[in-house]
């Protein structure tokens, strides 16, 4: 079965085929580890991870890549340019009241790294093939840079070195497409040295501390144009062809990514290779919304996954609430809709872990390989996860979802597992109940039955016994 996806390069839905038969190499541009990752953040994970479970279900081997940023992006990146503004490192030090120093900066990055790693866990999110930090690979960004800078394509001003977009020609593939519109939407950087509004750092110099900052480190590493670090946009090329190779099957990111970071990636990547294209898909995910507002750390509007913990949700209802929408349209977060997601995922679960296993020799139930056939053509179809929901809500066979879950990622079978652990003291009052019941002592039987609910466990009667299932929220917490 083709698999087809949204190539933001060309605007179309294309038929996917790999570079190498039978193997897909993708990256995706992770986090700046300055602080927690907040929900929004992370359903770019649920989507790359959805991603990767689809080319594996078609017996793909994939190759993916997952940055973790350490330094170089910058704050202006918020309003369009990200060649301005603090060090968003820099920042997250002075948050926590740390000295600012390159240790520091290494200890904060680890802290929010772990964080991070942890969140992707509880999300049921597949480890990728590499997880780099940008400052391992300084060495290699530097010869990216000398290699730009020998074939004319960089010039070098007070603070930094910079890519000359001019001499890259049909800069901006994935849009916009003119300097006009470019300005509009990148707003026109405050530095007036640069021979272009569109061009962008390669090599930033490091602001030399004031003589009365005693003891104040300088930031960044050595190098030939002077102390400082790479820009945010040459460090995932650098690493891409460190890892993955000078040319790609996928690169994904947000779709904040596509007019500033993703065409200055392709602009250095195939002016330094020569190869074009420098990834042959494109895919972006849109943002997830709070009461119709963008989440925004700078804005302040922000939920993250602990939040929703603390209200009872478990991580994987947010990743079934993310699934009832396709990754490249906008979702609308309210707590209302979660909270709809996990019912519906608390009953399948429930009747998971209350059926027999019912199939026939082959391991799918007679009647499901026109569902499994359905659901194919769903996933394949640029992922079109609301429609495999829809599919996995009229199974009942264990095996058929399975099948579907080494996509969806909810992990049903562990969860099944995890709703039948029940405390001993839930399974005495159960067992004074079902005596209620014999004894058609109603009233106590409802008592009964309402401090079992009250503790987070659900309550089904069958005939005069009854099954006791820890509810999702109480796993959540």
């Amino acid at each position: 079965m083709d698999i087809k996806l949204q190539n933001t390069l060309t605007g179309e839905k294309e038929r996917f085929s790999s570079i190498s038969d039978g193997t897909v190499s993708m990256y995706h541009c992770g986090p700046t580890v300055y602080g927690r990752q907040h929900i929004g953040n992370l359903s770019m994970f649920v989507f790359t991870d959805v991603l990767r479970r689809t080319f594996e279900y078609f017996d793909y081997k994939v190759n993916q890549v997952i940055n973790i940023t350490d330094f170089g992006h910058l704050s202006g990146d918020n309003e369009g340019n990200a060649d301005i503004g603090e060090d968003k490192m820099t920042k997250g030090l002075k948050a926590e009241g740390l000295e600012i120093n390159m240790e520091n900066m290494k200890v904060l990055a680890k802290k929010y790294a772990d964080i991070f790693k942890a969140d992707l866990e509880q999300l049921n999110i597949k480890k990728p093939s590499h997880f780099p930090f940008a400052s391992d690979y300084i060495e290699e960004q530097k010869k990216l840079i000398e290699k730009l800078e020998e074939k004319g394509l960089a010039y070098i001003i007070s603070d930094g070195v910079y890519f000359d977009t001019e001499k890259f020609p049909n800069y901006g593939k994935l849009g916009p497409h003119s300097v006009k519109d470019f300005a509009g939407q990148a707003r026109i950087s405050e530095n007036l040295e640069k021979k272009n509004p569109k061009d962008f750092v390669l090599w930033k110099i490091s602001e030399v501390p004031p003589m009365s900052d005693i003891g104040k480190q300088e930031l960044g590493w050595e190098s030939k144009w002077g102390r400082g670090f790479p820009g945010w946009h040459i460090e995932c090329t650098a690493m891409i062809f460190a890892l993955l190779g000078e040319q790609i099957d996928i690169h994904t990111g947000g779709i904040e990514h596509i007019g500033v970071h993703h065409n200055n990636e392709i602009a250095q990547a195939e002016a330094a290779s020569g190869k074009s294209p420098f990834s042959r898909f494109w895919l972006h995910r849109e943002h997830i919304r709070i009461d119709d507002t963008k989440l925004s750390k700078s804005t302040g509007n922000v939920l993250y996954l602990s939040d929703l913990k603390e209200r009872g949700i478990h991580p994987l209802s947010y990743r079934y609430w993310l699934l009832t929408s396709r990754y490249n349209t906008p979702s609308n977060f309210t707590w209302e809709a979660v909270e709809g997601a996990q019912v519906a995922l608390e009953k399948i679960v429930a009747e998971y872990a209350e059926k027999p296993r019912m199939t026939l020799g082959s391991g799918i139930a007679e009647g499901e390989p026109k569902v499994i056939f359905s659901f194919s053509e769903a996933i394949a179809d640029d992922l079109n996860t609301p429609v495999a929901i829809a599919l996995l809500q009229e199974i009942n066979d264990k095996e058929t979802i399975n099948k579907m879950d080494q996509v969806l990622g909810l992990n049903i079978k562990k969860l099944a597992e995890q709703i039948r652990e029940i405390p001993d003291e839930i399974k005495d009052l159960q067992k004074q109940r079902d005596e209620a019941r014999k004894n058609n002592d109603y009233k106590l039987s409802d008592e009964l039955r309402d401090k079992i609910e009250h503790a987070g466990f659900m309550v089904k009667d069958t005939g005069n016994s009854s099954l006791i299932l820890r509810s999702l929220s109480t796993i959540a917490q």
